[in-house]
């Protein structure tokens, strides 16, 4: 993975990315993430194992960016 932006809760480089990381948090306020990925055309959503994902706004904003783009290089 890639590392471009300056906030190290979203990794990658824009352009060719081809997965994201979303800090995140879980029911009891641990941190965690979701990774989001593009496989042969599909976009794969990875939650922390066996746990539920608690997202912030601004957590949820960069987690919709990420599918936004992921999808737009799905497509390709």
């Amino acid at each position: 993975m890639e590392s471009g932006d300056t906030d190290t809760t979203w990794r990658g480089t824009t352009g060719q990315r081809r997965s994201w990381q979303i800090s995140c948090g879980d029911v009891v306020d641990r941190d965690r993430c979701l990774t989001v990925t593009v496989d042969r055309g599909r976009v794969v959503l990875v939650g922390p194992p066996g746990e539920t994902a608690v997202l912030s706004y601004d957590q949820l904003v960069q987690l919709r960016a990420a599918l936004r783009e992921a999808a737009d290089q799905a497509e390709r």
